[in-house]
């Protein structure tokens, strides 16, 4: 663990705020020393938990389970980031939001971790037995099982902790058995030997859905298929030659004219002599390998669906651990698989039988959990028929009862529920939901009892065999999948609350956060469970468990490749809170890309992020230190309305203007889950309209107003201040509470925390925006910035101020000469110099004119900008220089040698830096033509 585990999972509580110690004057935002206590005063005070007011709107979101032997990953902090930022903003607009949270038994994981320990220990789960194992996992998940949720805490997750749920919890296993129980009952539960991905060294089935498919370097071996009438041989490839023992066909196109002489007869299989016959069928590809194909049944998806079609013998070759039964011949017997290929290889080139061996690229289906190499393998395993539930999660969506965000995954969800094939939920592991199916003790297992416990069982195996019968539970686990399946449902008490015994609270509870409102998870983890989700939500409740599945983008690295270990490429979110602070990787992740699309992430990116907080905390020491914090100053119980904002100046009028548009954008954004953009929106806002500009206007008005007008315009720094920190509190939930704190402080209608305050746009509610303000102060932005330019052009030292003459008329003529010092001090224009002209106005001297828009144009004095000696005799060494790098350069690109020799890219990178330099001279001898003409 790190310390920033140790710290959430032991942290301080504080029943205030004021009890937190913040220096409010330190130069940078000390998150690692803030961030910990106030998340710790957040959950002690029971904000994280839905309104008890029945008036509230409820807005729910089932947090996707961790498993339980998780590790904070960035994959996690994406989804516990996006998800927060939706709780948080929901609970702002008045609603009573649940963000329901819990862990999965990740049945697989977690027992691989047990037996480690075990093994380190020298014993084993088969030596020590069932229930001693189980024992084992129960033990080792309550010492180490929270740590997941705990880092999870360090995200600033705003999740009701009070309602943890665990998918192995006694609760969620009566849901799981009672759902295992209905599918049955319904027929749609169904035991039988099929063909399914074996995970030898697990020694389990696993779904299609947790089988990886890589792309490696391997071998095709080319070899004879010898005619049993000892006429010939045909020529047949395959990538895995052990399988060749339990081969039973041998498949041609029966188009492909090489081979159609030899359909219909019989052919022996290498080493064991077995007759098997040659079939035909349109599936053979003629152009791979020989053309030809040797079925294996019980060892390949398609040779299985071929085997079916021509009712070939299944001969299963492979013991559950990966070793070669008695089928494959006694000379391989108890081999493993890879050992096996490589005897019988060499056995067949001792027979004659091999023609070559080729490199070859290759699809490898490898387990996500181990890694290993699955087998398909025959296997008698549990199967939900989910052809119907299917058709069921395909009509949610079409008829608008589901809506996925973005809809381009539509098609995808279509394509794969259309498709769906039944569900193998056995697995052959000890730690799980064991699959509530009974058999008779010494039976053959070819009847069986499906029910909710042993005594519902009995009582149904005792009508027919008595009261002594003895019945044994069935060895195998539910798929994890299976109870996450169930998750949004029977977290919030299905079925208990729709029993006839069921108590009110657990009624209620059902009955106002199911459905939930939203779903959201990684794109990649639309099938593994999200669509059982759906499809066990729309079988078992009606209705639909979610309105909306709004799917993120994957993290990736900096260079759009996925983060691996192996490449050394991982970014750890824990490491990166560490070092950047918990708001900067939030502000980061979320607003890095758009719904679906995949999210480049570099330290340089969190660093930018850490920059704004540390911008923003500087802001909010400037707000303090105006004294914007005063009762009668800090607005928070309505926003500034039309007759307010009319009485005020220019920039005030323009930055709520902006402020109130914002809010209302921002509003929109979230609503429609386009996070990035809101968040870009105000961080623009923040840092461009409120800093730039904003408040180094106000500190004009701070100086130079009336007692009455800096009053005016403290109260609109802490309105904007505080409508900014409102609406980028989803985003940077520490920073904004930590400053929100010091301007609500001792103002009795300011709410207890930043995230029980109100949105600043709430329902019925209109802003107020000024689109005149607007328009002028955007006149007055553009000529500050042409003259700031003109300076730069002209290199003009910092704390040089120049005279200029503007010309304008109307509207913006009056408030430019009422913001004169606004105008002179941001533009660095003394104030003094500084005159208005209406049109038609031409000064004596030389100056540079700058027109900013129709009606607005400013004259600058060129003697003011430069000192015309000083300045040619700089320009014309730069002439000098720029023109021999140019003749340098260009030198070496009419070099035939240098061309022809040099790499590609450095030929390209010498022609961008002449072009560079060419345009660099025709600037420069711009500007001395453009001084020789000054008196």
């Amino acid at each position: 663990m790190t310390a920033v585990d140790d710290d959430l999972i032991s942290q301080k509580r504080f029943s205030s705020y004021s009890d937190i110690d913040v220096d409010p004057d330190t130069k940078y935002f000390e998150y690692d020393s803030i961030e910990t206590k106030i998340y710790g005063w957040w959950e002690s005070s029971d904000y994280f938990k839905p309104s008890t007011d029945k008036l509230k709107k409820p807005y729910v979101i089932p947090m996707p389970p961790p498993n339980v032997t998780g590790y904070l990953h960035m994959g996690h902090a994406m989804y516990v980031t996006v998800q927060d930022v939706l709780a948080r903003f929901h609970r702002m607009r008045g609603r009573s939001t649940l963000w329901l949270p819990g862990t999965d038994h990740a049945g697989i994981a977690t027992q691989l971790v047990v037996e480690r320990a075990l093994k380190a220990e020298g014993k084993s789960r088969t030596e020590i037995g069932r229930e001693a194992f189980v024992e084992n996992v129960w033990k080792w998940k309550e010492e180490k099982g929270g740590y997941i949720t705990g880092q999870m805490r360090s995200l600033g997750a705003s999740a009701d902790w009070t309602r943890e749920r665990f998918t192995l919890e006694p609760s969620m296993s009566e849901a799981v058995t009672e759902a295992f129980v209905r599918l049955h009952e319904k027929g749609l539960v169904y035991k039988g030997d099929y063909l399914v991905n074996w995970s030898p060294s697990l020694q389990t089935a696993v779904s299609d859905l947790e089988v990886e498919y890589t792309e490696e370097q391997g071998k095709l071996y080319f070899f004879k298929y010898m005619l049993a009438d000892g006429s010939g041989h045909i020529p047949v490839s395959t990538t895995r030659p052990e399988t060749i023992l339990g081969d039973t066909a041998l498949c041609v196109h029966p188009d492909d004219e090489r081979y159609q002489s030899y359909i219909g007869k019989t052919v022996l299989v290498p080493i064991l002599g077995r007759e098997v016959t040659v079939i035909a069928d349109t599936y053979v590809d003629r152009e791979f390998g020989t053309g030809a194909l040797k079925i294996t049944p019980a060892h390949d998806p398609n040779d299985y669906e071929i085997g079916k079609r021509y009712d070939l013998p299944m001969i299963s070759i492979m013991n559950k651990d990966g070793t070669i039964n008695e089928q494959g011949g006694d000379k391989y017997t108890g081999l493993d698989r890879f050992v096996c290929r490589k005897r019988l290889w060499e056995d067949m080139e001792e027979a004659g039988l091999v023609l070559k061996v080729e490199p070859h690229q290759q699809r490898v289906p490898r387990s996500q959990r181990g890694g290993e190499i699955i087998e398909p393998l025959v296997s008698s395993q549990w199967f939900v028929r989910m052809k119907n539930m299917g058709d069921r999660a395909v009509d949610a969506v079409k008829n608008g009862d589901i809506e996925i965000i973005p809809n381009r995954f539509e098609k995808v969800w279509y394509n794969w529920l259309e498709n769906v094939h039944d569900w193998c939920v056995s697995r052959q592991l000890w730690w799980g939901h064991r699959i509530p199916v009974y058999y008779i003790v010494g039976s053959d297992r070819s009847e069986y009892f499906v029910a909710r416990s042993l005594e519902e069982a009995y009582t149904a195996a005792s009508v027919k065999y008595g009261n002594n019968v003895e019945l044994e539970q069935e060895e195998d686990v539910l798929d994890t999948w299976f109870s996450s399946g169930l998750w949004p449902f029977a977290t919030v008490g299905w079925p208990g609350a729709l029993s006839e015994e069921a108590d009110s609270t657990l009624l209620t509870d059902y009955n106002r956060f199911y459905p939930a409102h939203l779903l959201e998870t990684g794109y990649d983890i639309l099938f593994f469970w999200v669509a059982r989700m759906v499809m066990m939500g729309l079988e078992f409740t009606d209705q639909a468990p979610f309105k909306t599945i709004y799917l993120h983008g994957l993290v990736r690295d900096a260079q759009g490749r996925k983060m691996s270990k192996s490449i050394g490429n991982v970014i750890d979110p824990l490491d990166t809170i560490k070092s950047y602070g918990c708001d900067a990787l939030r502000f980061t992740l979320v607003t890095g890309g758009t719904p679906g699309q995949d999210i480049p992430l570099s330290t340089e990116k969190v660093e930018a992020s850490r920059n704004f907080v540390n911008k923003i905390w500087n802001m909010g020491k400037f707000i303090k230190q105006s004294q914007c914090q005063s009762e009668d100053i800090f607005s928070v119980k309505a926003p500034i309305t039309a007759e307010e904002i009319a009485q005020l100046a220019l920039p005030e009028r323009w930055v709520i203007s902006q402020c109130h548009a914002l809010a209302e954008r921002s509003t929109i954004l979230i609503e429609k889950y386009d996070f990035g953009e809101a968040g870009r929106q105000a961080y623009e806002f923040l840092w461009n309209d409120l800093a730039d500009w904003y408040i180094e206007a106000s500190k004009v008005h701070l100086r130079e107003s009336t007692p009455e007008e800096a009053a005016q315009t403290r109260r609109v720094l802490a309105y904007v201040w505080d409508r900014g920190l409102r609406m980028l509190h989803p985003f940077m939930p520490f920073i904004t509470e930590a400053l929100w704190q010091q301007l609500a402080s001792g103002n009795p209608s300011a709410a207890s925390s930043i995230m029980i305050s109100d949105w600043p746009v709430l329902e019925g509610i209109e802003l107020e925006k000024d689109e005149d303000a607007d328009r002028v102060f955007s006149s007055m932005q553009n000529l500050i910035r042409a003259i700031r330019n003109a300076r730069a052009e002209y290199n003009v030292e910092a704390g040089k101020k120049i005279s200029a003459a503007i010309i304008a008329t109307g509207v913006i003529a009056e408030e430019l000469m009422r913001e004169k010092s606004v105008v002179a001090t941001l533009a660095r224009v003394d104030e003094m110099k500084l005159t208005f002209h209406d049109v038609g106005f031409t000064p004596k001297d030389s100056n540079i004119r700058l027109v900013i828009e129709e009606g607005l144009e400013v004259f600058l004095p060129l003697s003011g900008l430069v000192d015309k000696e000083k300045e040619l005799l700089r320009l014309r060494k730069q002439e000098e220089k720029l023109s021999k790098e140019i003749s340098g350069l260009q030198g070496r690109l009419s070099s035939k040698k240098f061309v022809e020799k040099a790499p590609e890219h450095v030929v390209e990178e010498v022609k961008e830096t002449v072009a560079d330099k060419i345009a660099q001279l025709a600037a420069a001898k711009k500007s001395i033509l453009d001084l020789d003409n000054v008196a």
